[in-house]
C-alpha cells in the first residue's frame, strides 16, 4: 500500500486551515486499527507531517497540527547472521549470481549500491570497493544517487574474491555496471528476489533470508575476524559508531570477555604470586631462571612465572626480580 492511498483519502479535499491536532491524531489511530504496521503508520504520519512543515514555513498555518501526535510503537527484530558455510551455499544455489552473493556476504553492501557498482570502481591489486553510487526505485523507474550516507567510501573485500571479481568484470567497458540483470539492465531488488534469491535461499534451506541479511552477516563476519566498532562503520558506511553499536551491540558483547582474558595475561607477567593464587611461601627469588624476551611468543601468564620460578636455574630476570621484589 503506498503512502498516497494512505494520505490523499483521509486529506486530499481537507482545507489546511481546518487540519487539527486531534483530526490527525485521530487519523492516526484509523491506519493503527486497519492493521496496517506500525512502521507504515509512521511513515505515513512522517509524509503528512513533512506537508504539513512546508506550510507553516511559508506561512500558510501558524504550527504543525501533525506534531506530538501519539505514533504506535515499532518492534524491530533482532538481525539475522548467516555462517560462511550458509554463506557459499547460498551463493552456489544463485547459479550466476554467486559472485553478487558472496560480494553482497563480505562487503556488506547495500542493495543499491551493489546494483549501481562500476567496473572502474573495483580494485583487484587494493581489494577494495569505492562505492560513490546508489540506485533506487522511483515509481517503477530506477533512478542513481548518492549512497545514503551521501559520502563516497572504501570497502575492503577478501582474496578469495579478487579472481571473482576479475571474471565478473571481464568484457565490459570501465563504465559499464558490474552487476547486471539477465538482458544487460539494472539489477531490480524486486525482480532478483522473485527470481533467483528467494528461490536459492530455498535451495540451502534458508527460507525467509532477504538480501539485506547478508549486510548484517558481512558486520557479523567482520567482527568474528577482529574488526573494531570503527572499522564496521566504515566498511558499512554508518554516520556513525553510534550508530553502528546501535544495530550490532551483541557482536561486540564477547570483546569485552577478551578484554579481560589479555589484560590478566599481560599483568601477570609483573603481578605478585598472591595475585595468581600462589601462596607467599612458594616463592623463592634463587628458583627463577634467565628467560630471553625472545624466546617466548605473546604475553606471559600465570603459569608461565610460576613455571619459571620452580625451575633449578637460579638465574632471575630482570622483570622477575621487580614483579617478585615488589
Amino acid at each position: 500500500m503506498s503512502t498516497c492511498r494512505q494520505v490523499l483519502p483521509a486529506w486530499g479535499e481537507v482545507r489546511l486551515s481546518d487540519v487539527t491536532h486531534a483530526g490527525v491524531s485521530e487519523w492516526v489511530a484509523e491506519l493503527t486499527a486497519s492493521h496496517l504496521s506500525p512502521a507504515s503508520v509512521r511513515y505515513a504520519h512522517r509524509v503528512f507531517a513533512l506537508v504539513l512543515e512546508h506550510a507553516v514555513r511559508d506561512r500558510r498555518i501558524l504550527a504543525n497540527p501533525a506534531a506530538g501526535v501519539r505514533l504506535p510503537r515499532t518492534t524491530t527484530p533482532p538481525p539475522v547472521f548467516l555462517s560462511h558455510q550458509q554463506v557459499h551455499e547460498l551463493a552456489d544455489a544463485a547459479g550466476g549470481y554467486r559472485t553478487l552473493i558472496l560480494t553482497l556476504a563480505y562487503t556488506g553492501l547495500r542493495w543499491g549500491e551493489a546494483a549501481a557498482l562500476r567496473t572502474n570502481r573495483v580494485d583487484l591489486q587494493g581489494q577494495r570497493l569505492t562505492v560513490d553510487q546508489a540506485t533506487a526505485e522511483v515509481r517503477g523507474r530506477v533512478i542513481f544517487g548518492s549512497p545514503k550516507s551521501h559520502q563516497q567510501r572504501s570497502v575492503p573485500f577478501p582474496r578469495f574474491l579478487v579472481p571473482l571479481l576479475r571474471e565478473q568484470s571481464t568484457g565490459k567497458l570501465a563504465s559499464d555496471l558490474l552487476f547486471q540483470g539477465p538482458h544487460g539492465g539494472v539489477l531490480r531488488n524486486t525482480n532478483f528476489r522473485r527470481r533467483v534469491f528467494d528461490r536459492a535461499a530455498a535451495s540451502a534451506g534458508l527460507v525467509g533470508v532477504t538480501p539485506h541479511v547478508l549486510r548484517h552477516t558481512a558486520a557479523s563476519l567482520a567482527v568474528a575476524s577482529g574488526a573494531s566498532v570503527k572499522a564496521v562503520q566504515r566498511m558499512l558506511g554508518h554516520a556513525s559508531a553510534a550508530m553502528t553499536l546501535d544495530v550490532y551491540a551483541g557482536l561486540f558483547a564477547d570483546d569485552l570477555d577478551a578484554v579481560g582474558a589479555s589484560l590478566d595475561d599481560a599483568a601477570a607477567a609483573v603481578l605478585r604470586p598472591e595475585f595468581c593464587g600462589l601462596d607467599a611461601d612458594q616463592t623463592d627469588l634463587r628458583a627463577s631462571p634467565a628467560v630471553d624476551p625472545g624466546d617466548h611468543k605473546g604475553p606471559l601468564s600465570c603459569d608461565d612465572t610460576w613455571g619459571r620460578l620452580r625451575d633449578s636455574n637460579p638465574r632471575p630476570t630482570h622483570y622477575e626480580c621487580v614483579a617478585l621484589a615488589s
